[in-house]
């Protein structure tokens, strides 16, 4: 797996995102003691909408960057929202009202929203061979799960030091490590192709040709149920972690990072084995099996959740965190690639915003179901109510997830990039893959 970060390019760009990632990390940690600060007993209410901020700015902006991405130099809008977010982070510790703080974080979440996509749509130029590419999802993986773990126990050590305020200086500095390794690194020249590039129609259009894509092409709508599937099981992790262990379990607060590092570990292990194995398997067959392995592990959280005492629970609760986490990385890790065979290369920034945004939409439906349901009738409503939409969702991905179709192409060429895997038949070439929305499959 380590292989791929022989490639320059790619190295400073997988450091710039492990840096920005640590100091977005560390954010995290100070914004929570800032909000204490400003609002006391009611830092939950503001962290909460705090959170509702971020969701909003990424549903809003990275359809919006889509449309407008091709027209600019992706360095220069990477190093610009690093800097933005820099700035922002900059900006946090004189903060002494409330709204500043959502004014800051969409700010800070919009560049964010920005940075992101456009990120993603520029690892495939730079790693064009599949099996390289795969590789360097699952250490993207990797890398959204180490900071998870590694940056509160950075923050813990340097509060040992430091007053909270100080870590947004690291934020800083991660922000501009950033910008400067994305500076340094060697992008390929964007592919141009006056025939299909989205450089007409007018912004809206453009805006939405990712989504309209994604509602296009039956895998992409399985995507798009799958990152329900997947939001269902996160919410509840994130939401209720902290209620399971401290209220249903009574146990001390210090058990909360070790439930977190759960699902951390279990979303690690999948992600260290899933490049040997989608070089067997189809992200088919992974990523549906991901998304149906959920209702399972819900059902153990019910037990858990209904048994009023037993020393099991608390095994059972870190093994159901685990397999929520390895049951979302199956899901999540091959995402690229499916967003990568479906969308041409000019005009790719468009469906990962897209991805982005949709994403993030059913994160801002099942925060708010988790938080509320359990707050007002229970955790065993809310595991029955999120279980139901992770089971809906998997369903229905498998009925819109079409398997491979076998089909023949004439008058391609020999070396033809689309013919990779294909076998010569009489005067054409025979393969099978999904269906395709694209100059060489008119109709699926």
């Amino acid at each position: 797996m380590l292989a791929v970060l022989r490639n320059r390019a790619y190295r400073r760009l997988f450091t710039a995102q492990v840096v920005a990632l640590t100091g977005t990390g560390l954010a995290t940690v100070a914004l929570a003691l800032l909000a204490y600060d400003l609002a006391g007993a009611a830092a939950g209410s503001v962290l909460g909408t705090a959170l509702g901020v971020k969701m909003l700015a990424y549903v809003v902006i990275a359809p919006a960057v889509g449309a407008v991405a091709h027209r600019l130099p992706r360095r220069a809008l990477l190093v610009g929202a690093d800097l933005i977010r820099a700035g922002v982070a900059l900006l946090l510790p004189f903060v002494d009202q409330v709204w500043q703080v959502y004014v800051l974080i969409f700010l800070l979440q919009a560049a964010s929203a920005t940075f992101t996509p456009t990120f993603q749509a520029l690892v495939p130029d730079v790693l064009p061979a599949e099996r390289d590419y795969t590789r360097a999802l699952s250490l993207s993986r990797l890398a959204y799960d180490l900071e998870s773990l590694f940056s509160p126990a950075l923050a813990a050590a340097l509060l040992s030091l430091i007053t909270y305020n100080w870590l947004f200086l690291g934020t800083v500095a991660g922000f501009l490590a950033s910008a400067a390794l994305v500076t340094s690194a060697v992008l390929p020249k964007p592919v141009i192709s006056i025939a299909i590039a989205p450089s007409t129609g007018s912004v809206r259009s453009r805006a939405t040709a990712g989504t309209r894509l994604f509602l296009a092409v039956p895998q992409l709508r399985a995507l798009l149920a799958l990152d329900l599937a997947v939001a269902a099981a996160g919410a509840m992790v994130t939401v209720n972690t902290v209620v399971y262990v401290r209220d249903q379990l009574g146990r001390s607060a210090g058990d909360v990072p070790l439930a977190l590092g759960a699902f951390g570990a279990g979303s690690m292990v999948v992600a260290l084995l899933l490049p040997r194995v989608l070089d067997r398997v189809p992200d088919r067959a992974v990523m549906l099996r991901g998304g149906l392995l959920l209702t399972p592990v819900f059902l153990v959280l019910g037990a858990v959740t209904a048994a009023g005492g037993g020393s099991w629970r608390w095994p059972a609760l870190l093994a159901a965190w685990a397999a929520f986490g390895a049951a979302c990385s199956m899901v999540l890790t091959p995402t690229g690639r499916l967003i990568r065979r479906t969308a041409p290369a000019e005009g790719r920034t468009s469906p990962f915003a897209a991805q982005f945004s949709l994403s993030h939409s059913c994160w801002l439906l099942t925060y708010p179901l988790a938080g509320w349901l359990g707050a007002t009738a229970g955790l065993r409503s809310a595991v029955l109510a999120l279980g139901a939409v992770a089971l809906a969702a998997a369903l229905l991905a498998v009925r819109l997830w079409p398997a491979p179709v076998e089909h023949e192409h004439a008058g391609l060429p020999a070396g033809h990039p689309h013919l990779a895997d294909a076998r010569r038949v009489g005067g054409g070439w025979r393969h099978s893959h999904h269906p395709l929305l694209d100059g060489l499959h008119a109709h699926g």
